[in-house]
């Protein structure tokens, strides 16, 4: 099993200070791989948070965080520099508290999120703060200056979930901080070490100024939910379920917070009959990646049926001998899942797969051993409309449906209530880019192309969300724009 840091943070930030719960309550965080406990972490009450949204609103509205770019700069790149320091340190953590795959560290649940967070800081320079529109004439028939400027929304909510809870969490504060407002964040409370890390190199490290940064874990939904009711919180940002999110819109609204949300997907990927298959099976393997803990993922593949019995004949063979088990070897691709409540539903799901009639090809079954483990498992000849086609498994389940013409690939891939992500394989380019721009979601991969990056918006349509995280767009969805029409001739830029 992987082995832990030597560091583990169990403290809170709030305001500045590093503190546990006013009620000194803890709880405990998990290994997934084996049961065990690791730790623990600070287990934040309402009188927390309502301490950690106090001070986020005293650092936007009494410090010149929100108004001095260059602060931010300096002390954004100040934590990137302490989180690179101790990245050895953390991939070891990630891979404890989330079971997070070795490999998965040195992309998406590591390495790939500090990149994206120096595209932020970067971006200050770049955006496009203040721009003057052409002149008018006022009633009063004098000639005026138009001027549109983007100032920061005030405090943010940044609500994260457990699967990706570093990269999710970095990219919340970078977009929040870059563009000057303040945050108290909430993380999962599977995966708390990350971002109490965080917290602390944020207190130690940084001339971030007090209380723009809260970093607040609690194991109580009362306590979490004021995020969402203080009418102190400008806006939410967060990632989890559609469920979960469906709750966000209701309890945000009365104060009519804006919100972010990046929530789930079942996304699908389409072989096409002139794809190349050994390059084809393999990517289809993606659904399998950190257990199929992703939302972006290709758990419904599609198959066009002159390739169909190739491609099940490769993709059985293929589940059979896919490297899962111990997230710290390097070429595992799938640990386990989060908790022993995740793993009962991923079963759950797998015997309603077989109730409904779809065939399982191979896996399906918990093996025997400590922690919370699912075998990888196919199910083939899936009816779309299916419960395990439509419903977000959350687990290493892989659903195939054949398919006749491109028309009815596309219809089946939009046949969903998601739209998060999409994959198509084909030797064509027409007919790739035509699918990919026919399909009503956020994303698109042709041939196992990324579009990830610092600089690359990412969301979804549908009932995967609203607005985006990263690039111009994500920068940009934190701040409020602002019209100026002035009878007198201004210096600007405006700071």
């Amino acid at each position: 099993m992987p082995s832990t840091a030597s560091r583990h943070e169990e403290r809170l930030l709030i305001g500045g200070e590093l503190r546990g719960a006013a009620d000194s309550g803890t709880f405990e965080v998990l290994n997934p791989a084996d049961g065990t406990v690791l730790g623990k972490v600070a287990d934040a009450g309402r009188a927390d948070m309502l301490d950690a949204i106090a001070a986020a609103r005293r650092a936007f509205d009494e410090t010149d965080w929100a108004v001095d770019r260059q602060l931010r700069k300096r002390g954004l790149t100040q934590l990137l520099d302490a989180l690179i320091e101790e990245k050895e340190e953390l991939r070891e953590e990630l891979i404890a508290e989330v079971g997070a795959p070795r490999m998965f560290t040195y992309g998406a649940q590591l390495e790939d999120p500090l990149q994206k967070f120096q595209w932020h800081i970067d971006h200050i320079d770049q955006f496009e703060w203040v721009r003057r529109l052409d002149d008018a004439v006022s009633r009063s028939n004098e000639p005026t200056e138009r001027w549109v400027v983007k100032e920061p929304i005030g405090v943010v909510a940044a609500i994260t979930p457990w699967n990706f809870p570093f990269g999710l969490l970095l990219v919340k504060l970078a977009g929040a901080l870059a563009t000057g407002n303040t945050v108290v964040a909430k993380p999962a409370p599977e995966t708390p070490w990350n971002a109490t890390r965080i917290g602390r190199l944020i207190a130690e490290r940084t001339d971030i100024p007090a209380g723009v940064v809260n970093m607040v874990t609690t194991s109580d939904r009362d306590a979490a939910e004021l995020l969402l009711t203080d009418p102190r919180v400008d806006m939410v940002t967060f990632t989890g379920s559609t469920v979960t999110g469906q709750r966000v819109l209701e309890l945000a609204a009365p104060t009519f917070k804006r919100t972010m949300l990046e929530l789930g997907g079942k996304s699908a990927s389409i072989i096409l009959d002139d794809a190349d298959l050994t390059q084809a099976i393999p990517q289809a393997l993606g659904a399998l990646a950190h257990s199929g803990q992703g939302c972006a993922l290709p758990t419904r593949l599609l198959v066009h049926r002159n390739v169909y019995e190739q491609v099940v004949a490769g993709l059985t063979q293929a589940f059979k001998q896919v490297p899962w088990g111990d997230p710290g070897d390097q070429g595992t691709l799938a640990g386990p899942v989060i908790s022993a409540r995740q793993r009962d539903r991923v079963v759950d799901y797998i015997r309603i797969g077989q109730d409904e009639g779809a065939k399982l090809a191979t896996g399906g079954g918990v093996p025997d051993r400590p922690g919370f483990w699912v075998e990888p498992t196919l199910f083939v000849d899936v009816d779309n409309d299916s419960t395990i086609a439509q419903e977000e498994i959350f687990g290493p389940v892989l659903t195939v449906t054949p398919f006749d013409t491109d028309e009815e690939a596309i219809r089946l891939a939009n046949a969903s209530r998601y739209g998060l992500s999409g994959y198509v394989a084909s030797a064509s380019p027409e007919r790739a880019l035509r699918i990919a721009r026919a399909i009503r979601t956020g994303t698109f991969m042709i041939n196992g192309g990324s579009y990830s990056g610092g600089d690359a918006p990412f969301g979804g349509y549908k009932a995967s969300g609203i607005g985006r995280e990263g690039g111009r767009e994500g920068f940009e969805v934190f701040t409020e724009t602002k019209t100026i029409g002035s009878a007198l001739p201004l210096s600007l830029p405006l700071p």
